[in-house]
């Protein structure tokens, strides 16, 4: 059901209980994208704060002028992986033009993403087939296995790009691995894994990471992440050369239609169990306005991110003021712990990041799309290859066209509400 856009809507339900439950799920909240913000900062080519940014500025603003209760914007490895893809053969990752591309990146996301929304075409979102998404995060969480085996191996001097480059690459070299490296990785990968299976609502990523640390500091000789900047989000300003706006359009039309798919796909999972009704052009204007903030205030490309939305409302969240404390605790965080952060094995955040690869391979929806029509399975098989073998940001359009080109022969989407993670 499409409502009036009405922003704000929310503040009836705040009151002291309301907040209480907030406040609590704010700090879960920030607790839990402190490491998954570096993480997906690594994924997309950016220097770690850089994660950290984009979980404050524009989670705030999405909160605020979403629709969603309960849903939680900012940083996610599928966004982060088609950013890495569509700027590094531009710019040089995480040097200061690639940071300005990156910044660009997220206003020309948010004004198209704004667009859709004022033009009251968010419905259009819901005719765009889940096995695109569900094709592309699965392709997505194998480039980012791959691109992190080099860390995990402790190896050294490899250069190969693309999904069987650097898995052909780490295999001819895997007799020149570091065992204090693999130790490592292996650490934060247990240790997390194991604290996640005990409860979900702790801080599992940063405990793996505490842990890998220690281990780390024991063996030596492992490489770690470097200095993080005690500072909150600075101002920024994208470009706005019109040769850049060209080069960068049309992924960043890519991002803006995955980010819209995912919000809204995460905004009626999480309805579903609240019985709210979802304004999907709200919605809309939402996302592309935290991304247009954001790209002022140094975060790049974000969207709603499935796993600190469901652990927002597991948390207790009763408005999207819990977003909102939750970007307030992380920005105290950033100021107290960021000396410590410099201290982070890489081969740590790889094991965490195979973590994050293997939470978006969403095996339900997989085994739903096997045994559903045989349309959807073909949608999520095309997509899925041509993630691991085209340019990333054009495998989304691919599974689109495909998608809306069954539709044309009479085959009709599943209206699929879809439950995938970051």
């Amino acid at each position: 059901m499409i409502l009036k856009y009405r922003p704000f809507a929310w503040v009836s339900r705040l009151g002291r209980a309301t907040l209480q439950h907030d406040l609590l799920a704010g700090l879960t909240g920030a607790l839990i994208v402190l490491p998954q913000g570096i993480a997906y900062a690594a994924i997309a080519g950016l220097p770690p704060e850089f994660g950290l940014y984009c979980a404050i500025g524009p989670t705030i603003v999405a909160a605020l002028f979403g629709s969603s209760w309960h849903m939680v914007s900012g940083p996610t490895a599928a966004i982060s992986i088609v950013v890495y893809s569509a700027l590094a053969p531009h710019a040089t990752p995480g040097d200061a033009t690639y940071i300005t591309l990156a910044l660009t990146f997220a206003f020309l996301t948010g004004l198209i993403q704004l667009a859709i929304g004022l033009a009251h075409l968010g419905r259009l979102a819901h005719y765009i087939s889940h096995s695109v998404v569900v094709g592309f995060t699965t392709g997505a969480a194998f480039l980012i296995a791959a691109s992190q085996l080099k860390h995990f191996l402790g190896l050294s001097g490899t250069s190969a790009t693309g999904f069987f480059g650097q898995l052909v690459q780490a295999i001819t070299l895997l007799h020149t691995a570091g065992t204090n490296a693999i130790a490592v990785g292996v650490v934060a990968f247990a240790v997390t894994v194991a604290v996640q299976s005990i409860n979900r609502r702790l801080p599992h990523m940063i405990l793996g990471m505490v842990c890998a640390g220690l281990v780390a500091a024991w063996l030596g000789g492992v490489s770690t992440l470097g200095a993080l900047p005690a500072a909150l989000p600075q101002l920024s300003q994208p470009s706005f050369d019109p040769a850049v706006w060209g080069r960068l359009s049309s992924s960043a039309a890519i991002i803006a239609v995955l980010g819209l798919t995912e919000a809204i796909a995460i905004a009626r999972s999480l309805s579903l169990r609240t019985g709210q009704t979802i304004n999907g052009n709200q919605e809309v204007i939402g996302q592309g306005l935290s991304n247009i903030v954001g790209s002022f205030l140094s975060a790049y490309p974000s969207s709603g991110s499935f796993t600190r939305s469901g652990l927002n409302l597991d948390a207790g969240a009763q408005t999207p003021m819990a977003a909102v404390f939750s970007s307030l605790f992380l920005m105290g965080i950033v100021l107290c712990v960021a000396g410590w952060i410099s201290y982070l094995p890489m081969p740590a955040m790889a094991g965490i990041l195979f973590l994050v690869a293997w939470s978006l391979i969403d095996r339900k929806e997989i085994r739903a799309i096997i045994r559903g029509p045989k349309h959807e399975l073909a949608i999520f098989l095309v997509t899925f290859v041509s993630t691991l073998v085209v340019q990333l940001e054009y495998a989304v359009f691919v599974g689109i066209a495909v998608s809306l080109l069954l539709r044309s022969f009479g085959f009709a989407a599943e209206d699929n509400v879809g439950h995938g993670t970051d």
